[in-house]
């Protein structure tokens, strides 16, 4: 299970520094894609095929379907770690997450994710989202600690 922020700077070539406490659950092989609200998203390999396995479930036939499918997976690319801990993050996904020199990487249960620092600061301030409010409607859902 992923959790926790962590800042890290990603370099001139596209290297990010994954954090050592995430490391180990991701395995020797994973994948990063475009996520939403301008994210990155990282999956291990075996919650990347339960989700893949879902997808082949959905109908050709259907015109959302397909597009979501298309749309969602090939923005996605098998990744690795090297040996100084980092990834590569390719041009493209460095484009569509407006990723400059500051990142901030957080774990969210089964995925992490990958912010520029800037949007992840608006959106993680963003005063027409009210904690405490979301917070109690996630109680009246049956999660409560």
């Amino acid at each position: 299970m992923f959790t926790g922020e962590f800042f890290h700077n990603i370099d001139r070539k596209g290297r990010l520094i994954i954090p050592a406490k995430f490391r180990y659950d991701l395995g020797e092989t994973f994948y990063l894609g475009k996520g939403f609200d301008k994210s990155l998203l990282i999956y291990p390999e075996d919650t990347w095929k339960e989700f893949t396995e879902k997808l082949k479930k959905l109908s050709i036939l259907s015109t959302e379907h397909r597009y979501f499918s298309r749309r969602f997976l090939s923005g996605f690319n098998e990744c690795s770690i090297d040996k100084q801990g980092r990834i590569l993050v390719p041009p493209n996904l460095r484009d569509y997450s407006e990723m400059n020199e500051e990142t901030v990487i957080i774990g969210v249960l089964d995925r992490i994710e990958i912010w520029n620092k800037d949007n992840w600061d608006i959106y993680s301030n963003a005063e027409d989202m009210d904690f405490n409010e979301i917070a109690e409607k996630m109680n009246d859902l049956g999660l409560d600690l």
